[in-house]
Parts: structure tokens; C-alpha cells; sequence
């Protein structure tokens, strides 16, 4: 394989995926070297979009071992252009979008460091426009401007440090608040557990729980480590719904929540130990849609059960079936105005906001 396929190979959908630790049975792909080359490119794409502005880009990352070195191979890519890099340290990818309109922010383009729930040796690249995440064609550009792209020499970036996940959380305190309308502490006396499986994922704990009033012992794996000792960081494992379910019953707490690595998923389990994620967290969230929004469409991906569409159906809504994959039942919901658009996996996306796939 030459050097440009193996860079095109990197694309998995809209995002970009590879190994970046190489272990016995596999080679890195994610290399140093080619992630410096797409933090070029992405300056010369979205420069192609804005031309003549004077870039502001922010980068972020979960847990995963390998995210500072690949963060600074993106900042060594940028380094030659004349643009301002925003050092958002541990993110979110929800966290990361929201950096394009928060006016602290307000970022012309941002990259959040991130393989979702996959083991430790892979990692990955999703990026963000004001626009919203980057479509399967963007990606395919990026890839491609890195075969086209003279290496450049000169230091004219300019690197800050900004704390994205306090203001992101901050927002998400006042959303809630507007939302329950019940004064400062709505969420005093509800025991909520969070299981965060060592991802980026721990600060709603004390960042969003604890200020709405609730407790939260009993809480488990806040703490970021890339190698995920204790189970898979991801909603849709039964492991890890296990370990939730045995949190919230040990502690006698009303809700437990679980959020996959890059916190773009989450799943519930209730007071009796039933786990509320795929079909039953699809049912969960348009009933409370459904009730807001007589009549509304809830677009899904070809995965879900006949109960399902019975029950948005049953309660006056409507359900569009489309074909698996985020960006393509996100783009879908967007076409129909729908309320929201959600895969079995975990990953939903809200119309009231801005249809970013936001498990927080």
C-alpha cells in the first residue's frame, strides 16, 4: 500500500480512525507523522472556506494514552500558518463542537482526539465546523489535501490553554435548570450515580450533578486513564451495564448513568436495575419528546425493533427508520425537521440542540 492510500485508509466515515500504538499484531497507522500532515491540511481546509481570515482552532482529547502525543503532532502540522491554536486539554466531543459557538470561544474549527469506546491502542480525529461535524465527503478532502500539501517549516502559530469543559458544563447547569424550572437545585434529593469508565466523562459528577443538588455517591471510574482497566467505555457493552447496574442497586440510588469514552453516548439504568440504553433508551426519550411535541418524527437507524416504532407510533409520533451511522440519521433528521435523531448504539442527537450527538 503507498503512502496516499494508506492516508486515505485512515477515513471511517466522517470521522478518522487508526492504530496509534502499534502492539505484536498490529502496525500503527495513526502515525505521528501523518496525523502532523492533517493538522496541516485542516488549516488549508478550512482556510479554503474562510480565505483571508485569521483562523482560531481548538483541540481536545479524551483519555486515551496516545492523545497528548498526537495533539502535539496537530499542533506541530499547524505550527507554519498564522493561526491561534486553543489548547482545550481533556474534552468531550459534544464539548468540542459547542467550542464553534461559545462566544469564549467561538472557534472557525475544532478536532476532538477520540476513538470512541475502541481499546486502548487506537485512536482518532473528528472535526467540527459551525456548521456542525464534518460530512464523509470533508474528510475524504482532508485526507486527500495530505498528499498535495508541501511540508511547511516556521513556528507563526500561536498556542493557548483554555478550559472548554467548566464552560461547557456551566452551560449544561443553566440548560437543565431552565428545563426542570424548579430553582437552583433541581436535582436535590435524586441519588445519581455516573459510571464514566475512566473516559473523558467524570466531570458531570461534580461539574453538572452536584451544583443541580444531587448526590452522587456511589459514583465510579471518574478518573481519565487511556489503558480502561476496569470495563469497556462504552454503553452498549453488557459488562458495562453490568457494572452500572450493580452501582446503582449497591448504592440504592434512583438513576445511574453511563457515558462511553468521548461522552457522545450514554445510557441509563433506573432504580430497579433496569438497564435503559438501545431500544429502551430510543422509547425513553421520545415519550418525553412525543409529549412536548405532539406528532413529532423520530428518526432512527435500521437497527430498531417493531416494538419500538409500535410505541412512538402508539403515542401519536412518527418514525423514520435510516440507514446506521451518526452523521447519516443526523443529516436524515435534519431533512425532516424531525425531534431527533438516535441509534441503537447510544449516540442521539436533539433538534433543540443544534442535532449534536451529545450523550451529556
Amino acid at each position: 500500500m503507498s503512502e496516499e492510500q494508506a492516508m486515505l485508509a485512515l477515513q471511517n466515515g466522517s470521522d478518522i480512525r487508526g492504530i496509534a500504538i502499534a502492539t505484536p499484531e498490529q502496525a500503527a497507522t495513526l502515525t505521528i507523522e501523518r496525523t502532523k500532515k492533517i493538522g496541516q491540511a485542516f488549516v488549508a481546509w478550512l482556510q479554503s472556506r474562510v480565505p483571508g481570515k485569521e483562523l482560531k482552532i481548538a483541540i481536545g482529547m479524551d483519555s486515551r494514552i496516545s492523545g497528548q502525543d498526537l495533539k502535539q503532532a496537530l499542533f506541530d502540522g499547524m505550527a507554519p500558518a498564522d493561526v491561534t491554536i486553543i489548547d482545550c486539554g481533556m474534552a468531550t466531543t459534544p464539548a468540542m463542537f459547542m467550542a464553534t459557538l461559545y462566544d469564549d470561544f467561538c472557534v472557525d474549527g475544532s478536532i476532538m482526539i477520540t476513538a470512541s469506546h475502541l481499546p486502548y491502542q487506537y485512536n482518532g480525529l473528528k472535526f467540527f465546523t459551525a456548521a456542525g461535524g464534518a460530512e464523509h465527503d470533508d474528510i475524504e478532502e482532508i485526507l486527500a489535501m495530505t498528499n498535495l500539501l508541501r511540508e511547511a517549516s516556521g513556528n507563526k502559530a500561536q498556542i493557548v490553554e483554555k478550559d472548554l469543559l467548566t464552560v461547557y458544563a456551566a452551560d449544561l447547569v443553566e440548560k437543565i435548570r431552565a428545563g426542570i424550572d424548579e430553582g437552583f437545585e433541581p436535582l436535590k434529593g435524586q441519588h445519581i450515580v455516573v459510571d464514566a469508565g475512566n473516559g473523558a466523562g467524570g466531570f458531570f459528577v461534580e461539574k453538572v450533578l452536584e451544583p443541580l443538588g444531587a448526590t452522587t455517591t456511589g459514583s465510579q471510574f471518574l478518573d481519565p486513564d487511556g489503558t480502561f482497566p476496569n470495563h469497556e467505555s462504552n454503553p452498549d457493552n453488557k459488562e458495562a451495564m453490568q457494572a452500572l447496574k450493580n452501582a446503582v442497586l449497591t448504592n440504592k440510588a434512583d438513576l445511574g448513568i453511563i457515558f462511553d469514552t468521548d461522552v457522545d453516548r450514554s445510557a441509563l439504568v433506573d432504580a430497579n436495575g433496569q438497564a435503559l440504553n438501545r431500544n429502551n433508551l430510543i422509547a425513553l426519550i421520545s415519550a418525553v419528546l412525543l409529549k412536548e411535541n405532539p406528532g413529532a418524527t423520530i428518526v432512527t437507524n435500521s437497527a430498531t425493533s417493531q416494538h419500538v416504532e409500535d410505541f412512538i407510533v402508539g403515542l401519536g409520533g412518527k418514525q423514520d427508520r435510516y440507514l446506521t451511522g451518526y452523521r447519516n440519521v443526523i443529516n436524515r433528521a435534519i431533512e425532516l425537521d424531525a425531534e431527533l435523531a438516535i441509534e441503537t448504539s447510544g449516540h442521539a442527537a436533539l433538534k433543540e440542540n443544534y442535532y449534536l450527538d451529545d450523550g451529556a
